[in-house]
């Protein structure tokens, strides 16, 4: 098989398939085919092959990337309306290091406005579609990719995290996401990028269809950055000490973990425990339950140096006029706003985490207390099973009814943890299931050896029957 044959095929299912779930929002087709030519020539070119696996890991591998990172020639809005003429004039850090490491990218996906909401829609490019129900979301903000990855129209695709934005993707399409230990992966060349104390918990790392694909696109995109992880230690399984948490122990911003999921992890819990032989031990991490006050309030803190983080408000108003989110949200009421109703209510609840200083010190205070918490817990060899997310993919629009379900998977980006999400096959209505792996900081291997090992037990990512 050739290089070109295996990009045309993925082109062939882009056309096919994209008219359905609108992931890819512009293509380098022509770009691709051109890149799998000199591949091509490469190869019918090279004495030997090992060679130029150690050279080019990823050689001739289509990828997506998130259209918030920058791709030399694509478009790079984050969905905001005022930015729809710009256009990328570099590549990011990670994309620089695939391209460099031979992936070639078939085009750019989907996110929602300012990557800052887990439904991937926009005024831009309109709404993505759930692979295995039109009618469902696929996450955000990289739900583009995880959309694009689910429905076989990309290998490997990169996005970005700071609430669960590759996790809620994943977690929604049936694929395999990974939120690298904070600091491992460059953050450079997407927009937004993090500022003041929020570098410390945007993280930058690898989608994909299979969980063997997440360490060598790992290693790609950390460059040096791997040298603080453990990705040459053999994983001994039946040594790892599991543990295990149903729910956040019932926050009343959250909606209660949906049954499906508390049986999938269950069924997880009973497999470890009857084949590896090892004893999962069930705990109740008390503040865990405020875990979305925790991260609202460590993402609005100061950081050491006293800067303070940058305003969603300005953000929106990027290339173009100051935004008053109460102003907009009467041009939304009335049809006549450029901005998402999430982005605007966003807007709005920001200036209201201002008036609570006190309330905000203190759970940043109880957020420390946690990582450390966490840390204590799981050592140097334990892994804890979390729910990714409360329900299973929800229908379109009905996020905004439920806005603070994110907390499942935003608290461990304040904790600055490892953690790859996992898919379990499908519940009863074919919608993809799954949980989250956690492990303490520069434990990514772990994380990752058990995926690989729940990928073999539970059957990993399953080919969408409509698209």
């Amino acid at each position: 098989v050739t290089c070109v044959e295996v990009v045309e095929a993925y082109v062939e299912r882009i056309r096919e398939v994209n008219p359905l779930i609108n992931a890819v929002v512009k293509d380098r087709f022509e770009e691709a085919l051109q890149e799998a030519r000199q591949v091509d020539k490469l190869l019918s070119e090279s004495p030997g092959n090992d060679y130029l696996e150690e050279k080019f890991p990823l050689l001739g591998v289509p990828i997506t990337v998130k259209e918030a990172f920058s791709v030399h020639g694509m478009p790079n809005t984050s969905g905001l309306v005022n930015r729809r003429n710009v256009i990328a004039t570099s590549d990011a850090t990670v994309v620089s290091r695939l391209k460099q490491a031979g992936a070639i990218p078939l085009g750019v996906t989907n996110c929602s406005e300012l990557c800052m909401w887990y439904e991937s829609s926009n005024r831009v490019y309109g709404r993505t579609n759930n692979p295995y129900d039109l009618q469902r979301i696929v996450g955000g903000s990289s739900g583009g990719e995880g959309g694009v990855l689910a429905a076989a129209c990309s290998v490997i695709g990169v996005g970005s995290d700071i609430g669960g934005s590759i996790r809620m993707p994943a977690f929604f399409n049936g694929v395999f996401g990974h939120k690298p230990t904070t600091g491992v992966v460059p953050n450079d060349g997407q927009f937004p990028n993090a500022r003041g104390v929020r570098t410390s918990f945007l993280c930058t790392g690898p989608m994909c269809r299979y969980a063997e694909d997440l360490e060598p696109m790992l290693r790609v995109m950390a460059g040096p950055g791997v040298n603080k992880l453990k990705l040459n230690e053999k994983v001994s399984l039946e040594k790892i000490k599991f543990h295990c948490m149903d729910h956040d122990g019932g926050s009343i911003f959250v909606s209660p973990v949906d049954k499906e999921i508390l049986q999938a992890q269950k069924k997880v819990v009973e497999h470890l425990e009857g084949t590896l032989g090892v004893q999962v031990q069930r705990v109740a991490i008390h503040k865990m339950k405020y875990s979305f006050q925790i991260w609202s309030a460590m993402m609005s803190s100061k950081d050491s140096d006293g800067q303070e983080a940058q305003l969603f408000t300005d953000l929106l108003g990027d290339h173009g006029k100051p935004v008053w989110p109460l102003w907009e949200l009467m041009k939304w009421l009335m049809g006549m706003s450029s901005h998402t109703l999430p982005a605007i209510a966003l807007g709005l609840t920001e200036k209201l985490m201002k008036l609570n200083p006190g309330g905000n010190a203190k759970l940043v205070s109880m957020g420390k207390s946690l990582q450390e918490e966490m840390e204590a817990l799981l050592g140097p060899d334990g892994v804890l099973l979390y729910p990714s997310h409360p329900t299973i993919a929800p229908r379109h629009h009905s996020p905004i009814c439920m806005p603070f379900n994110f907390a499942y998977t935003a608290i461990f980006n304040v904790l600055g943890l490892p953690v790859t999400q996992c898919p379990l096959g499908l519940s009863s209505e074919g919608l993809p299931l799954g949980i989250q792996l956690v492990a303490a900081s520069y434990n990514d291997h772990l994380t990752l050896a058990v995926a690989r090992y729940l990928e073999q037990a539970f059957g990993g990512w399953i080919l969408p029957g409509k698209v």
